[in-house]
């Protein structure tokens, strides 16, 4: 394969990833499901009040263009019917927007398409790499790299919140079993408990249980509710069993201090845990810095028996 071939391939290939993501971003006439996923997508924001039709109406410059951006590709993927409900879940944990998230990640996608050329290039420059495909690859690599980077941020951002509201359900669990030991009313207790910090962990169950006496709903599914949109289970069992004993206040304290008991003795299972494993890195450090030590004790008397 020579030169040419391989050049018109790059081209062809690159050709083709521009107008996919042109024909993306920029879809033709809409059909009947598209406009109909589309109407559900508006009465979607329309009733969570997202922020990401008035950003894009209000900001100016480049975070207009990323608002609109983040808008259109968000419309993608619910026409698609791409949920990815598990990172949606982790984005309402970080109290992110979700299509401002997905703009980041094809802006960081495209700065990839052009880092791996660049890099390319300054490779080429001292004299290593000469296949014109590698720029291609080394493009292709760092866009789906830095496309998944934002991925991997929010995973680990959102499992050290949830680690977080876990300690902090614990507490607000023997915050309500206090107050119902006080002789207030369930309804009543859950609100008092909320309201003794203004974390953001008890602030999103206090605004949730504010939501739920607006609306309606019990506090207890709205709980439910909360811990499903978070993917919190405790938040979740922690409803169905107000739900099975709320008429009854002897035992609605009973099960509250049983359960802040289990989660207590869970979390300190899962801090011995990461202590014992963090214990066994430092050995392994030890025992690598101990090897590393003999052999520069070692070395200068082989060398002097082998006479090297």
């Amino acid at each position: 394969m020579n030169a040419l071939t391989l050049t018109a391939l790059t081209g062809a290939l690159v050709g083709l990833g521009l107008f996919l993501l042109v024909r993306a971003l920029a879809p033709g006439k809409k059909g009947a499901v598209a406009s109909v996923a589309e109407i559900d997508a508006l009465r979607a924001r329309a009733a969570t009040h997202q922020p990401g039709s008035t950003a894009a109406q209000d900001a100016k410059g480049f975070a207009a263009v990323r608002a609109r951006l983040g808008a259109r590709i968000g419309d993608l993927y619910l026409r698609q019917g791409w949920e990815l409900r598990s990172l949606r879940s982790d984005l309402d944990v970080l109290e992110r927007g979700w299509e401002n998230f997905l703009a980041t990640k094809v802006l960081l996608g495209a700065a990839g398409l052009f880092f791996g050329p660049f890099l390319f290039s300054v490779a080429w420059l001292i004299g290593f790499g000469r296949s014109p495909l590698i720029p291609v690859w080394l493009a292709l690599f760092f866009a789906a790299l830095f496309f998944m980077l934002p991925d991997l941020e929010v995973r680990r951002d959102a499992a050290a919140k949830r680690r977080d509201l876990r300690r902090v359900v614990g507490a607000y669990l023997d915050l309500v079993a206090m107050n119902l030991a006080g002789g207030r009313g369930l309804p009543e207790a859950l609100k008092a408990a909320s309201e003794v910090s203004e974390g953001w962990a008890l602030r999103r169950i206090r605004d949730t249980l504010a939501d739920a006496r607006i609306t309606g709903q019990s506090q207890w599914a709205a709980l439910g509710d909360l811990g499903v949109r978070l993917g919190v289970d405790e938040l979740k069992d922690l409803s169905a069993s107000l739900a099975l004993v709320a008429d009854d206040g002897a035992k609605v304290r009973a099960s509250l201090s049983s359960r802040a008991e289990t989660m207590r003795h869970r979390e300190l299972a899962e801090i011995e845990g990461s202590a014992g494993e963090k214990s066994q890195s430092m050995l392994v450090a030890q025992l690598m810095l101990c090897a590393g030590f003999l052999v520069f004790l070692i070395y200068p008397a082989a060398m002097r028996v082998f006479q090297i």
